[in-house]
């Protein structure tokens, strides 16, 4: 890719950042603080909850910043994707890591808020909650499941993401180019010695 692409890669960059980030601090901080504060089951998830509740608009933001970029890039680097040895790989990786963290994070806040209905002192809530009774236990735990498998699925993508630099590198292109094109004609293209030593 020769052209910038500066708006693409900072969206791309800062959503993946705030959506890692946001997710390791809620895991490590807020739940725990909340188990320090909370006292009882009822009161921790309050607290909990209240404070997921106010980050998920913000991290809505960072995930569609995240995929916008992501599909600019894809549109931007597609021949990089065809041609170059390993790009098509990562990428499709990166897809993969991207749907799982996507789906972790939709039902980590669809289990919080079921916890959050069961645990309010809002009759209205109450009823609610009465109407779709839940294994407050387990959904607890599969809660816990759900916000540390976010942050590792996208530390995965910041890993993968690290590597896509790295394919980005010029002599990496021209490597990775070059072995596609052997892989693609084995038979009229020679190895790279043997051309040079006829020519």
């Amino acid at each position: 890719m020769s052209g910038r692409n500066t708006t693409l890669r900072s969206l791309h960059d800062v959503g993946l950042a705030a959506w890692f980030g946001g997710s390791l601090m809620g895991a490590v901080g807020l739940n725990g603080a909340a188990r320090d504060e909370g006292g009882t089951w009822a009161t921790t998830a309050r607290i909990a909850s209240s404070g997921w509740a106010k980050w998920t608009p913000v991290n809505a933001a960072a995930i569609a910043a995240h995929l916008f970029g992501s599909g600019g890039m894809l549109a931007v680097n597609a021949p990089r994707v065809a041609t170059q040895q390993g790009v098509a790989a990562s990428t499709l990786a990166k897809t993969v890591l991207t749907g799982a963290a996507l789906a972790a994070t939709a039902y980590s806040r669809v289990l919080g808020k079921k916890i959050e209905l069961a645990g309010s002192s809002d009759p209205e809530d109450a009823a609610k909650a009465a109407k779709h009774p839940i294994d407050t236990d387990k959904a607890q735990r599969q809660l816990a499941c759900m916000q540390w498998a976010v942050p590792a699925l996208t530390g995965g993508l910041l890993i993968l993401n690290a590597l896509h630099g790295e394919q980005q590198r010029p002599a990496e292109q021209a490597h990775g180019m070059w072995q596609r094109a052997r892989s693609l004609t084995p038979a009229m293209m020679p190895s790279f010695p043997d051309w040079h030593l006829t020519h």
